[in-house]
């Protein structure tokens, strides 16, 4: 099974938008389960971390789990985000595939689970 990162916004003007950053990628990660792969959700892994600890620790973290997957795919705003954008660099600097719809990246799951190179 392959495990699919998702990245976009968590910090929000507001607890409210937090919170709506995180279900919104949240959706996303459901519709990954839903495609055949395994979902790896930060948003839900920190989800009340905010002031904690210093903002590159979590980035640093992010970028080590995301290391470890197989592919990654943005929300639709993810361009608005430091850190997605961070975690969309580091994708492409180290080879780890993108998306940027769950159509495609579900087609992409499909072919590996039939056997089809991806």
């Amino acid at each position: 099974m392959r495990v699919i990162y998702v990245a976009g916004p968590f910090r929000g003007p507001s607890h409210w938008a937090i919170a709506e950053n995180i279900r919104h990628a949240e959706r996303l990660a459901l519709l990954v389960w839903q495609s055949g792969g395994a979902a790896i959700c930060p948003h839900l892994n920190t989800a009340h971390f905010q002031d904690a600890a210093p903002d590159d620790v979590w980035l640093k973290g992010d970028l080590a789990i995301l290391s470890r997957c197989d592919a990654v795919i943005f929300t639709n705003n993810w361009r608005k985000s430091v850190g997605a954008c961070a975690e969309h660099q580091h994708a492409i600097d180290h080879d780890i595939p993108t998306f940027y719809d769950i159509d495609t990246l579900a087609t992409w799951i499909q072919e590996d689970v039939h056997g089809v190179s991806a």
